[in-house]
């Protein structure tokens, strides 16, 4: 399931494989003499942005409240950091304030009986709609949102497609004749980065909100195990479709069964490939490797076969203060989620993270040299044509997705054949889970 933020974070969120290693830094500690209170934050420690962000809120908090110490420490990635977050919930060690997945990680916390609800807190109001359905169950809201959103699409070179003359296509079939074009002008039209598998799921993951636009309960009717919803079938099917037509076209770059992320986005900046199926968060990576080429690079929701195309949008991260914090740790554990969308907050977020969309809460506002692509990403969002990924609308993802997107992008397995094992790996899944009817 998606994690947040930068490449390596995406990585953990598409089940790539997780950087461990984080250093433990602090530890919970009770109140102080002379009325001070001392909590502890737990934070995501593969992603340095995360580590920065943290540590900053840390420091940037106490200033402004000098009598509560904030002591931050850092959680190792995937499934590791799952469960030592599980585990101190069920024994009533988890940290004073946690930070951690939205969606359906955040569900398998089981939040009405191991989180505070925060239902009341004046900030809520602020929270767009979208959001409060990822932290919230039918007894209150548990989060508050830190980091932008972002949204899974086609990120291309706009100068490659001024040069071909080329539009941004709205139709399945008018991104393969853009793709041909610029294949016939010696430029990759599509790359893959199969080297980091987790890369290999966008077409599929991606294409979720149209989906979700030809059919409304989908999600719902996949989650009770209903026979329309079906990734074998429309309109599910379409993205293993159109990954087996870029390959079976000859339309991808010839290194894609070992090209990285990293250097994919090299590719995509500098023009030596054209179209790359990816996450608008990745962009902060371009920042890094490619910064005066970062306004080169749009953004367009996956093109459907049929219909308007829509953005499938992957919600912040959120905040959380766990049952076992009470007392005075409580009040200072509010002051301290609260302080994520203060002014301050705000301003933390924006200079340690590079946006890749819009803010779920509407205190925060973008930077002025937010990159060119989070305008695209926008225009979705205010024209309406945006939808949540899925992982946000059903606990249930099977974990070998990758795996057999990788087969099916290169020839080894047909669309219709890996649809069909991925159906068979979710009700795996579905059952591991305790999942009703299935």
């Amino acid at each position: 399931m998606f994690t947040r933020r930068t490449a390596t974070r995406v990585a953990a969120i598409l089940g790539g494989a997780a950087l461990l290693g984080a250093a433990l830094a602090g530890c919970s500690s009770s109140g102080g003499s002379g009325g001070s209170t001392t909590i502890s934050l737990l934070a995501g420690g593969n992603d340095p942005v995360n580590t920065q962000f943290a540590n900053d809120l840390a420091k940037a908090f106490h200033k402004a409240n000098p009598s509560i110490t904030v002591k931050v420490e850092t959680r190792p990635a995937g499934t590791d950091g799952d469960n030592l977050i599980k585990t101190r919930l069920s024994t009533g060690e988890m940290n004073d304030v946690f930070l951690y997945n939205s969606g359906s990680l955040f569900q398998a916390l089981r939040p009405d009986s191991q989180l505070q609800p925060l239902t009341d807190e004046a900030w809520t109001k602020d929270l767009t709609s979208d959001f409060k359905k990822t932290v919230s169950t039918d007894k209150g809201l548990y989060g508050a949102p830190w980091g932008t959103t972002f949204d899974g699409g086609i990120l291309y070179n706009k100068k490659v497609y001024e040069k071909l003359g080329l539009s941004v296509p709205t139709t399945w079939d008018e991104f393969i004749s853009n793709s041909e074009k610029i294949k016939a002008a010696g430029i990759a039209p599509v790359i893959q980065s199969y080297g980091d598998t987790w890369t290999s799921q966008l077409l599929v993951l991606a294409d979720f909100a149209n989906v979700s636009a030809k059919d409304p309960n989908w999600a719902k009717d996949y989650t009770a195990n209903k026979s329309n919803a079906k990734y074998a079938k429309e309109p599910a099917l379409a993205g293993f479709t159109h990954t087996q037509e870029i390959f079976d076209k000859g339309l991808m770059n010839k290194d894609f069964a070992s090209l990285t992320n990293v250097n994919a986005l090299k590719m995509l900046a500098t023009g030596e490939g054209a179209q790359y199926p990816m996450l608008s968060a990745v962009i902060g990576n371009v920042v890094q490797s490619n910064p005066d080429q970062v306004d080169d690079i749009g953004y367009f929701a996956v093109p459907p076969d049929s219909g308007e195309p829509h953005a499938t949008v992957w919600e912040s991260n959120g905040a959380y203060i766990p049952k076992s914090t009470t007392g005075d740790k409580l009040t200072a554990a509010k002051k301290l989620v609260a302080f994520i969308n203060s002014p301050t907050g705000c301003d933390l977020q924006n200079k340690v993270g590079t946006p890749g969309g819009p803010f779920a809460t509407s205190a925060c506002t973008l930077p002025s040299n937010a990159p060119a692509l989070v305008k695209d990403v926008l225009k979705y969002q205010d024209d309406k044509k945006t939808g949540l990924a899925l992982e946000f609308l059903s606990p249930i993802k099977g974990p070998n997705l990758e795996k057999i997107l990788i087969q099916v992008g290169s020839g080894i397995s047909t669309a219709q054949q890996g649809a069909a094992l991925y159906d068979q790996d979710v009700k795996a899944q579905a059952q591991q889970l305790g999942i009703k009817g299935w």
